[in-house]
């Protein structure tokens, strides 16, 4: 395994320098999940929530997120992002429902965008969460995980289920 390069000389930390990295076509999948009752389920898929369309809401925020990212998480490269799409998918689980997010970033630069996915998706679920904090405040939120990514010199990476 390579040296990292998060720390300089003092050992303290540093923003990579990606000065020489190639730009390749660089693309991270990420997934959370929301879980809420059967009450919320219903007023979300309704759309009778009073705050608004939460999904639609929730959708534009996964992309603010990740458009945002470099400027919440210390480290990260501000990136121009060339795509970000957010998907639903409910599930049942036991007495509640299960929001599955799925949020794919993609870009053409010389790092990747697995902070961007990640935070696109979490960003999201927060969305869910406030929209709906006032019907219930036991709504859970995750796991968050990366799914894959491809791309740059670490190569391809696909999360076993």
């Amino acid at each position: 395994m390579a040296a990292f390069t998060h720390f300089n000389e003092q050992g303290h930390a540093q923003m990579v320098d990606i000065t020489e990295k190639i730009d390749t076509v660089r693309i991270a999948i990420a997934r959370t999940s929301v879980t809420v009752s059967k009450e919320i389920y219903e007023q979300i898929t309704n759309r009778t929530v009073q705050k608004g369309d939460v999904l639609a809401v929730a959708q534009v925020a996964g992309v603010m997120g990740a458009k945002k990212t470099a400027e919440i998480i210390p480290m990260c490269h501000p990136l121009m992002l060339k795509g970000v799409d957010i998907q639903f998918d409910w599930q049942p689980k036991d007495m509640h429902y299960e929001l599955m997010i799925t949020a794919t970033v993609k870009t053409k630069g010389s790092t990747g965008v697995e902070m961007e996915a990640l935070t696109a998706a979490s960003v999201c679920a927060l969305t869910v969460y406030d929209m709906c904090k006032a019907l219930d405040k036991g709504i859970v939120i995750g796991p968050t995980y990366l799914v894959e990514k491809k791309g740059g010199k670490s190569g391809h990476y696909r999360r076993e289920e």
